[in-house]
């Protein structure tokens, strides 16, 4: 038995770059940043892609900065760099996608941060 299974909730650090194939389907990529439960840590940043209708979610409504709760799995992306070094990333393939922010986050007019406030 195997499981690979990610859960992240954060804020898309830039808006999802679509692709469309010839065969109809459809992936989108962005970034995603997921806070540490300290304040004084910088984010964790993870590369996240959806296919098919999630992905087409994705493009039609999470922007940067949307807040994000996200379902999926983890794959190791290779390639030859142009040095012809063997080079690798992580990226999250994503299978399901909840909005989670106000439809003000969604709509790209984020509220500013109260620096009083507890949250965040």
């Amino acid at each position: 038995m195997s499981l690979n299974v990610v859960n992240l909730v954060g804020r898309v650090g830039r808006d999802p770059e679509a692709r469309y194939f010839e065969s109809g389907s459809v992936v989108c990529k962005f970034s995603l940043a997921v806070n540490r439960r300290t304040r004084n840590d910088e984010p964790d940043w993870f590369n996240v892609e959806f296919w098919g209708r999630e992905a087409q979610v994705a493009i039609d409504y999470v922007k940067k900065g949307s807040l994000i709760g996200i379902s999926g799995a983890l794959k190791i992306e290779s390639w030859t760099d142009r040095d012809g070094k063997q080079r690798t990333t992580p990226v999250v393939r994503g299978n399901r996608l909840e909005l989670l922010g106000s439809r003000r986050d969604q709509e790209g007019g984020m509220a500013p941060r109260d620096p009083d406030s507890d949250l965040f």
